[in-house]
């Protein structure tokens, strides 16, 4: 029984924390410089054709663009805020322009996406 709580207690925490650290964007070193990452060390994307807190990647563009997906719980926090998706679903922006990773990112450090469609996609950089 103990060894079950032990574990249980285990995951809340990590799960917690991983909750708290989706607030705080990460840096990482890549080629192109610095630039913010997600919880994986994936490299994290703008869009130009994004303004006034809103998100226009929908659809097949979500799809090879993934959101940086927020709790419905997050609390947003300094230039960390959150934008509501045309489905609902919350998503993180850094100064009012929403995050996203790249499909074609393989590993940490890619920036496979920058300069992408005539160079509407740029790294995220802090």
């Amino acid at each position: 029984m103990t060894k079950s709580f032990a574990a249980f207690a285990a995951l809340a925490l990590m799960l917690a924390s991983s909750a708290a650290s989706a607030q705080m964007l990460k840096t990482a070193d890549t080629a192109k410089g610095k630039t913010f990452v997600d919880a994986k060390g994936m490299t994290l994307y703008t869009f130009d054709k994004d303004a006034g807190g809103k998100s226009m990647c929908n659809g097949p563009c979500a799809e090879n663009w993934p959101p940086l997906f927020a709790a419905d719980d997050a609390k947003p926090s300094a230039d960390m805020t959150i934008v509501v998706r045309d489905d609902g679903k919350k998503m993180w922006a850094y100064k009012g322009k929403p995050l996203y990773t790249f499909k074609k990112d393989m590993a940490a450090g890619d920036t496979n996406g920058d300069g992408f469609l005539n160079g509407t996609w740029h790294i995220a950089k802090p």
